[in-house]
Parts: structure tokens; C-alpha cells; sequence
């Protein structure tokens, strides 16, 4: 009964105390968007109860940790961990209640360097990429509309195809092989249709292996 007490009065008596700064790389950079974590020395009992605690740095570097401190806990070392790098900071409820913006304010600077970005892993290297492509596209695009093809092609044209008459080894637009058969080589219709057909069956097979 006694211990929850004492749990109760600590826990009643607790504040809102912040710390902000700005992380920085050992060139001066900003360390954005990364998690800032409360840690403790081992055996630190004092500070365990902080342990844990978060913050994220904003584009420029910038953060605020939050964290509830009472009275007693004055004195208390928290470590300040970044990217693997620590930062010593003694809780100093005097200083902090005197405050007129009611923050501490300590900055991180790391002994690391910023790391260098994985090909396709930022924003400028998919742009890059984006626009090696659309020039690729835009410069065969050109090259095409150089050829009268080229130009038919661009504006829909489908060039028609063309199959090897049996009889006189003449290539004849496909639209035009039954006229073919009956203007030159005296087809009547049925046997024009029937020999066009098999000229195109023969196409088919020859695409399809």
C-alpha cells in the first residue's frame, strides 16, 4: 500500500519536459527523418524509466522529445541516441522551469558523414531515369517521322500486306489477290475466292511457325 503511494505522489508530481536541437551530420547537413531514442548506461535504474521514449528530426534536423519528469528526477542522465550515436543529457528541472519558451535546448552533431543515396533509393536518380527514357522515346520518334513511312506510320497509316501469287510469283496487295485471279490469270469468282483463300491459310501457317 505504502510503494503505490509513493507511485501515485511521484507520478502527480511529474511535468511535461522538452528537449529540442538540431542533428546535424559532421558536414553540417541535416539528419532528416530519422527516429531520435531515449537509452540509458546499464544499471542506470534512474533513467529506465525514460528509456524508449521518441522523436522524429523534420527535413531540416529540427526535434522535440517529450517526456514526463517529476522533481525527483532531477539530476537523471539520459542518452540521446541517433544513428547509432549517444548524447549525454542531465535532466535539470530548475533550469527548464525557468525557461521562457519551456524547452531545453541541446543540439546533436554526429561524427558520421551522411550517407551516400543507392541508385533508384531518392527522388533525383528516378527523375534522371524518367528522363533518359522520354529523350530515347522522343529521339526514335523523330528519326521515324524522317521516312515517308515513318510519317504514314505516325499518323495511322497500316501498311497493307502482300502475298506471292501462286501462278505467276507476282506480289499482289492482299485486298486485291481475287481481282487478281480473275483479271489476270481468268479465274472465275468461286475458284478466285478459293485459291485467295488458300494463299492467305498458307500465310497464316507460315506466320504462326
Amino acid at each position: 500500500m505504502l510503494m503505490t503511494l509513493v507511485v501515485l505522489s511521484s507520478t502527480a508530481s511529474a511535468e511535461t519536459y522538452r528537449v529540442s536541437g538540431e542533428a546535424t551530420y559532421s558536414d553540417n547537413t541535416p539528419v532528416s527523418f530519422h527516429d531520435l531514442t531515449v537509452t540509458c548506461q546499464r544499471g542506470d535504474s534512474e533513467c529506465y524509466r525514460y528509456q524508449g521514449s521518441e522523436a522524429m528530426t523534420d527535413a531540416q534536423g529540427s526535434f522535440t522529445l517529450v517526456i514526463d519528469a517529476a522533481d525527483e528526477d532531477n539530476g537523471t542522465e539520459i542518452l540521446l541516441t541517433l544513428r547509432g550515436e549517444q548524447f549525454s543529457h542531465i535532466i535539470d528541472i530548475d533550469v527548464y522551469k525557468m525557461s521562457t519558451d519551456s524547452r531545453m535546448i541541446q543540439d546533436l552533431q554526429l561524427s558520421q558523414e551522411p550517407p551516400m543515396p543507392g541508385f533508384g533509393g531518392g527522388a533525383g536518380c528516378c527523375l534522371i531515369l524518367f528522363a533518359l527514357v522520354f529523350i530515347s522515346t522522343l529521339l526514335r520518334t523523330v528519326a521515324g517521322l524522317a521516312t515517308p513511312r515513318g510519317r504514314a506510320a505516325f499518323q495511322g497509316f497500316k501498311e497493307p500486306n502482300y502475298h506471292e501469287c501462286p501462278e505467276c510469283n507476282a506480289s499482289i496487295v492482299q485486298h486485291q489477290l481475287v481481282m487478281h485471279f480473275i483479271t489476270v490469270h481468268d479465274y472465275d469468282p468461286l475458284e478466285a475466292g478459293e485459291a485467295t483463300g488458300l494463299v492467305l491459310r498458307k500465310s497464316w501457317s507460315t506466320e504462326e511457325d
